[in-house]
């Protein structure tokens, strides 16, 4: 099976990538990739040079790019990794969400429906379905209503409905699939925890949000990663899956768990300023998955960090050069 794999040099992407060249070296992976300031070559150089996957520079928005690339690669199968995912950034620039989220979805699925790609499958997120709030013992299903309240979750939103539709009107067999907050090696430094481990590692305070009870089910990448698999070679078409670890910490218990695992001051926390449209609580739901699918996450959390943090403090030159990129781009935003 030929595989194209979008926005597979970011965090999640890269890791199905690798997963992928382990468990199925007979498939052809070709990796499609903007390089945006947070996707980052490195992750999957080596695959690279080793002839096991081949690379493609490009921008899934353009859509007379997407239309020739598909036009030559013949794909059996498409992966969308590919979005704009940093909450943040979108509260600042919507637009670029608007643009490669949904504008560049829809270039997918056009290209996808014009050149006979049998499955195509959208990876999304659980910020769509909104905020359980405090004190909530609800979880997200995949019945459970969109409700996104901030323009990353928007764009994402509109996507899964793109899909929707398109499996409804054309049959086209598309899947789609919902995940709580993935940690694990290669996550791009502006997220949580490996923003969090390089500000402790360098003696800086770690800023929290409001009273830093925000809380978040986390899964490790490479159980997402295999629950993707698993999902992509399955039968199911038009099917929507929640994906989740069943762990939910809230960001000061993340915080806390760095600084112990660092062996530094719990002082170093820092409460600020909360961010507009900052959701109290997500949690999943993987019944469906697990009952259709027979997926299970393998890594425990207590595990999943611990490698997590030792492969932060083992890659400090990963690390490094993911942060002056970021710099970089940061420098380049400013007037």
């Amino acid at each position: 099976m030929k595989i194209v794999v979008t926005g597979g040099a970011g965090f999640i992407g890269s890791n199905f990538v690798h997963f992928q060249v382990e468990h199925h070296p007979e498939d052809q992976i070709v990796v499609l990739d903007k390089l945006t300031y947070a996707g980052n070559l490195p992750n999957i150089q080596t695959l690279i040079d080793d002839g096991k996957i081949r690379f493609v520079q490009g921008d899934i928005a353009d859509y007379d790019f997407v239309e020739q690339f598909f036009a030559t690669e013949k794909p059996d199968a498409v992966i969308n990794f590919a979005a704009e995912t940093h909450v943040d950034r979108s509260i600042l620039e919507p637009d670029i969400f608007v643009k490669t989220n949904i504008v560049g979805t829809h270039n997918l699925l056009m290209a996808s429906r014009a050149h006979g790609v049998k499955r195509f499958h959208q990876v999304s997120t659980d910020e769509v379905y909104g905020d359980l709030g405090d004190g909530s013992s609800d979880l997200f299903t995949e019945e459970t209503p969109f409700a996104p309240n901030c323009p990353y979750a928007a764009a994402k939103a509109a996507a899964d409905m793109l899909i929707r539709a398109y499996v409804q009107t054309y049959r086209f067999p598309a899947t789609v699939s919902h995940c709580s907050n993935n940690y694990g090696p290669y996550q791009f430094t502006e997220k949580l925890i490996p923003y969090f481990f390089r500000a402790a590692s360098e003696g800086n305070p770690l800023p929290i949000y409001g009273d830093g009870k925000n809380v978040r089910d986390w899964l490790y990448v490479t159980d997402h990663c295999r629950a993707l698999d698993m999902i992509l070679r399955s039968e199911k078409i038009g099917e929507v899956y929640n994906i989740g670890g069943n762990t939910e910490r809230n960001n000061l218990q993340i915080a806390e768990l760095i600084l112990n695992f660092l062996g530094k001051d719990p002082q170093m926390i820092r409460f600020v300023e909360d961010r507009q449209a900052h959701d109290r609580r997500y949690a999943i739901d993987a019944s469906k998955i697990r009952r259709e699918l027979g997926w299970e996450p393998q890594v425990k959390f207590e595990d999943g960090i611990k490698m997590t943090f030792q492969w932060y403090h083992d890659h400090q030159d990963w690390v490094k050069a993911t942060e002056d990129r970021l710099l970089n781009f940061i420098k380049e935003k400013q007037p």
